[in-house]
């Protein structure tokens, strides 16, 4: 896999050009700003572009600003997004429309190698992933009224696993419980989403989306 790293933090930047280096992936390009990681994304069309969220100069939103512009120009590199806190504001206007090849973590989970590696994957891969975290820190925000409410806690655990991509088998394992019963709650989630299935919806990447949009209104 083709790789970018983009990450004002030198420390961060070469952290992850090693992580990935020492996975087998080829990293064809490495820099500090979002000028230089269009400059790269179009000088090198990678898989995928890993992107800080806040750089310079603002240190807002500069990542999203990057990602939104390759989104809207059709470009088929994937892209992960880091964030160094649970703030997604703009980062979920992203998942609105096209979720395939993006994601949205939390700079701590590069920390868990494995799970890294597993989002990039999942995203490089035409996936999301969507961390976790985001998602526990948007239940204190629900609304009675909205349909994620009625989820139960096993059901938002379920949930969160679904978001950095896990399949049922990976979740059941996760939770020490039968794939059987993952399948269930699985299905619990998308009915009490109302998640229809179609020929061309990603139903499990749709319940994430669903969740955090509806979590987030409420913020």
């Amino acid at each position: 896999m083709r790789v970018v790293v983009v990450d004002d933090s030198i420390l961060l930047r070469e952290g992850l050009v090693r992580i990935l280096t020492d996975a087998g992936h080829q990293v064809v390009g490495a820099a500090g700003d979002g000028t230089q990681a269009l400059q790269l994304v179009t000088q090198h069309q990678p898989d995928l572009l890993v992107l800080d969220v806040r750089m310079p100069p603002t240190f807002t939103d500069e990542g999203i600003v990057v990602a939104r512009t390759l989104r809207r120009a059709a470009c088929p590199t994937a892209v992960l997004l880091l964030s160094q806190h649970v703030h997604v504001g703009g980062a979920l206007e992203l998942f609105d429309d096209e979720t395939a090849g993006l994601g949205y973590l939390l700079k701590d989970r590069v920390l868990d190698i494995d799970d890294f590696l597993q989002a990039v994957g999942q995203v490089a891969g035409g996936g999301c992933v969507i961390d976790p975290l985001v998602v526990r820190a948007l239940v204190s925000r629900r609304d009675p009224k909205l349909l994620i409410n009625d989820l139960s806690p096993r059901e938002i655990e379920v949930l969160e696993l679904m978001a950095i991509g896990l399949s049922n088998v990976a979740i059941a394992t996760r939770l020490v419980l039968s794939t059987r019963t993952i399948e269930t709650h699985v299905n619990n989630v998308f009915l009490k989403l109302r998640l229809h299935p179609t020929e061309d919806e990603n139903r499990r990447v749709r319940a994430v989306v669903t969740y955090l949009t509806q979590g987030q209104d409420n913020g």
